[in-house]
């Protein structure tokens, strides 16, 4: 496993997860799981499906008592105050279809202590912020599918909780859509929020998280900052335009991989060594419009270790 301390500046310590672990039967959910999430930071849990990430929610949530270890806020057990502090979103989406857009979100707020005046002063803004097409009286029936998980998730944020856990928030929606809710993710945040959420779509894990967590079957397989982890793997990515031709790259010692994308070549190295090796080659009758050597990509990463566990 690749674990990379952090040293950057940090708010205070909010959830503290310690060696939980969860088995059903002989099938091990999840195994000596550590992590932490401070004031103001936002962790990605990535994985294959049945990874552990659903079953690490619910733990923290007490939905799911863990076989061993301890999930702390603020350094102590989580008591129903803390709980109404805390927004969920489930991967499994549920909403009552026969109510209203406001009834449904006032009924979620109460639930986590927001006063139904609070809930419908605030509700019109946030429909806006999410560009929601209907009413306040609109039944959910009557909703898109998108609209529909839309209001799902504003009734996760109005209260304004502390903590924040999105279960793959992404599925389903366009990228206008994606781009609205990363915008009130990175807003939650700035106000303090600690958030986790979990995304197959790497490129969101990627661009918003400070810390990532990469389970597989259970056991933690990488954790770190994006780029933390991806230094792990090397500056083994290169992307080129230059005379050299593909039959001249496939043959230069050390280069893995070539794959043309438009008038560029893309190379995966057998080390980063090599690519200065290649530059010289490329840049040895003079100037080239292109070349950038830098470590995979967090996608190629999880394929890299999904592949190699297989």
């Amino acid at each position: 496993m690749f674990t990379v301390m952090t040293h950057s500046k940090r708010g205070n310590r909010m959830l503290t997860v310690a060696n939980l672990t969860k088995r059903f039967g002989p099938k091990q959910g999840v195994e000596d799981e550590s992590f932490t999430i401070h004031e103001g930071e936002i962790m990605g849990l990535i994985g294959q499906n049945g990874a552990g990430k659903t079953t690490t929610f619910r733990m923290i949530l007490n939905l799911l008592p863990p076989d061993s270890g301890t999930v702390l806020w603020q350094d102590h057990p989580l008591t129903k105050d803390d709980y109404n502090t805390v927004g969920f979103l489930p991967e499994e989406r549920g909403l009552y279809t026969r109510m209203s857009i406001q009834d449904q979100v006032v009924y979620f707020a109460a639930l986590r202590g927001q006063k139904p005046a609070v809930t419908r002063k605030a509700l019109p803004q946030w429909m806006a912020r999410f560009n929601v097409k209907g009413k306040l009286t609109d039944k959910i029936k009557d909703l898109s599918k998108g609209n529909q998980q839309k209001v799902q998730l504003i009734a996760t944020l109005i209260h304004q909780p502390k903590l924040i856990i999105l279960d793959e928030p992404f599925s389903g929606l366009d990228p206008v859509n994606a781009q609205l809710l990363e915008d009130s993710i990175i807003e939650m945040k700035q106000n303090g929020a600690s958030i986790i959420f979990s995304s197959h779509d790497m490129a969101n894990v990627e661009r918003i998280s400070d810390h990532l967590l990469m389970l597989r079957n259970g056991e933690t397989v990488l954790s770190g900052t994006p780029d933390e982890i991806r230094s792990q793997f090397g500056n083994t990515r290169v992307r080129l335009r230059s005379p050299l031709d593909k039959a001249a790259l496939v043959a230069f010692p050390g280069v893995n991989d070539v794959q043309q994308r438009g008038n560029a070549y893309e190379l995966t190295l057998d080390n980063e060594a090599v690519g200065h090796d290649l530059f010289k080659a490329a840049t040895s009758k003079g100037y080239i419009p292109e070349f950038s050597q830098e470590p995979p990509s967090l996608d190629e990463i999880f394929r890299i270790e999904v592949a190699n566990h297989e």
